[in-house]
């Protein structure tokens, strides 16, 4: 009997084994790959001709109080909500809604995976690349390539 409950012993010892090996190895994976841009994007260098009230892109996915509320900011205090939103690390895009006839919209990709907030980004390193564009009356009055920079708030 012995014989028999050795083999079967040893084989639900592995099998246990490699089973906790496997949960411990999931979160810390996950925890690897997670992705979380919130915080605001500035634009790096000097504001293209049409973006000269630009102020920045902000995410908050979180809703922390730490953070400005989601959508684009202007220089004069004016802020646009996001009307549609899609954030991944190959694919950021968004419209904002219409505020006196001007509205924004930007297509572009992150350069950098992880938790912008946990990590040591600076403010001189671009994050993000896309082109942002300006329209007045539905018409496009500026578009601009652009990087930008992370600011992960106060």
């Amino acid at each position: 009997m012995t014989d028999i409950l050795f083999p079967l012993t040893a084989k639900v010892v592995t099998l246990l084994i490699v089973v906790v090996c496997l949960v411990n190895f999931a979160p810390a994976q996950q925890k690897r790959n997670r992705f979380d841009p919130d915080g605001s994007f500035w634009i790096k260098g000097d504001h293209p001709d049409g973006f000269s009230d630009f102020g920045g892109i902000n995410l908050n996915a979180k809703r922390d109080k730490h953070l400005p509320n989601p959508g684009l900011d202007l220089n004069n205090g004016r802020h646009f909500r996001f009307k549609e939103l899609s954030v991944s690390r190959e694919k950021f895009t968004f419209t904002t809604v219409v505020l006196s006839n001007i509205s924004y919209s930007f297509s572009g990709r992150f350069l950098k995976g992880g938790v912008y907030g946990a990590g040591n980004l600076d403010d001189e390193t671009p994050v993000l690349e896309g082109t942002l564009i300006k329209y007045r009356n539905g018409k496009k009055v500026a578009e601009a390539k652009l990087t930008f920079v992370y600011f992960g708030g106060t």
